[in-house]
């Protein structure tokens, strides 16, 4: 049985990026990375039509492609995994995002391929949150026992310590913008 070499840096797409997707994308290229598309709130017509663009241009670019929620679109653009499935997963692997204690046994008892920790650091994306912090996101990326990402206030040049830590990589959305 082969296991699947997930990238070390992720993109977490989203609304927010708005036209700056573009130039995101190209940075995580350049990185070797995977990108996690998440436009949630988009409507489904544009979102499909975006998820498509999205797909090609991580064909193109050699990138892992993740879509959240959605395992019929995944599917239907390619992805190579599905975040935080919602009911049938269609065959793909699965990523699960972990903020607690009951989100780390749900992801290691669901049987995710790995996981994403947040927020390790204060972000943007959700302001006022408290952080995790490194102790504490290290405990939970053990308990889920598979791969963990820090997401949350990350970036190249905090990746190193979390590295040190055990963690297999790094997400961002504004960090892919600098």
């Amino acid at each position: 049985m082969t296991t699947q070499r997930w990238p070390t840096a992720w993109l977490m797409t989203d609304e927010r990026l708005a036209d700056r997707l573009w130039d995101a994308l190209a940075a995580v290229a350049d990185f070797g990375g995977g990108v996690m598309f998440r436009h949630h709130v988009t409507p489904a017509d544009e979102r499909l039509l975006l998820a498509r663009r999205v797909a090609e241009l991580a064909q193109r670019r050699g990138l892992t492609l993740g879509i959240a929620r959605d395992a019929v679109l995944a599917r239907e653009v390619g992805a190579d995994l599905v975040h935080n499935p919602v009911g049938d997963q269609l065959e793909l692997p699965s990523s699960r995002s972990v903020h607690g204690e009951a989100e780390a046994l749900h992801a290691a008892a669901s049987g995710a391929a790995l996981v994403f920790v947040s927020p390790i650091y204060p972000t943007r994306s959700h302001p006022g949150a408290p952080a995790l912090g490194a102790e504490n996101a290290t405990r939970l990326a053990r308990i889920a026992g598979v791969p963990a990402y820090a997401l949350g206030g990350m970036d190249a040049r905090k990746w190193p310590k979390l590295q040190r830590l055990g963690f297999a990589g790094w997400a961002g959305v504004d960090a892919w913008l600098n």
